[in-house]
């Protein structure tokens, strides 16, 4: 994997989901508190777009159809069918988010 910069801190507003590029990968950041998870743009259900979404506690919702995924995991947790988004490794390093993408 490689760790590509793709923003600094003070760009991801706590609980705003923030669309970035890592290479070639949309990856959405999302803060809570000081810390950041990175997660795919795409959702499993019908490709929306998750940075267009909704964050509620740890739970960012898809804009199209609800669908709701934690984004610690990934994992489709509305309605829960066992669907998932890739996540993406995050590292702090002197407040620049560096992602690792394959």
């Amino acid at each position: 994997m490689t760790a590509i910069r793709v923003a600094a801190l003070a760009d991801v507003a706590v609980g705003q989901p923030t669309l970035v590029e890592a290479g070639a990968t949309r990856v959405v950041l999302v803060r809570i508190d000081d810390r950041v998870h990175a997660l795919g743009d795409v959702c499993a259900h019908k490709g929306g777009p998750l940075s267009a979404g909704k964050l509620s506690g740890a739970r960012l919702a898809c804009p199209w159809h609800g669908w709701m995924y934690d984004v610690r995991t990934g994992q489709c947790v509305f309605p829960g069918r066992g669907a998932a988004v890739p996540t993406y490794p995050v590292r702090l390093e002197n407040d620049e988010i560096w992602v690792e993408v394959s």
